[in-house]
């Protein structure tokens, strides 16, 4: 038995929604501005960014021209766990595999990152809507010297997946596309059973 709303809350519904969504987007702005970007360019602004360390394959610290250091997680990609942590056990129930195969991948793609943005690498940071994970990681796309995306690189390669968390999805169907491509050719760690 289901009742229906009366039209004059929906209305407010919707209206509570795009302010809610309203607010969301101006402190996404003011967050990015932060950074050096421009709240009118939320997600095309390009922030350059020297590269500290790397973490793992998807995770690495830069510092930004402001001289605030940052850690950056990127978006739509997933790279295996490079060490024993709870992610690690968690995937290693999923795929089937054991902790010391997914730790196994993870050092490769870890080693994949860090060929292509060493400590003093000059990278440009892109951003999409949700500007930081629950970790506090800056969420990002990452432009190495070349040009090329970095996250691209690693799904292109074969070492990451795509990984889309919403709200940002800017290039999840390319992340995709381009992981079909790697599966298909075999490529980086799917020649190894990724």
């Amino acid at each position: 038995m289901s009742r229906r709303v009366p039209r004059g809350w929906r209305g407010l519904s919707y209206l509570l929604v795009l302010l809610v969504l309203y607010i969301f987007y101006q402190l996404a702005g003011e967050q990015f501005r932060e950074l050096g970007g421009s709240s009118s360019q939320v997600s095309t602004e390009r922030v350059p960014c020297r590269v500290i360390k790397v973490y793992d394959g998807d995770t690495f610290k830069c510092r930004l021209e402001s001289g605030e250091e940052v850690k950056v997680r990127l978006i739509g990609v997933d790279t295996p766990e490079s060490r024993r942590n709870r992610k690690a056990y968690r995937d290693a129930e999923r795929s089937g595999k054991s902790v010391e195969e997914i730790v196994r991948l993870g050092r490769k793609a870890s080693a994949f990152t860090k060929k292509l943005i060493p400590p003093g690498t000059v990278v440009y940071l892109e951003t999409d809507v949700q500007l930081h994970d629950r970790y506090g990681r800056l969420l990002a796309y990452v432009y190495l010297p070349d040009g090329r995306m970095l996250n691209e690189v690693l799904v292109e390669e074969g070492y990451a997946t795509a990984y889309t968390v919403p709200p940002n999805v800017k290039y999840a169907e390319r992340f995709v596309q381009l992981q079909r491509e790697a599966m298909k050719k075999r490529k980086g760690l799917w020649k190894e059973g990724m």
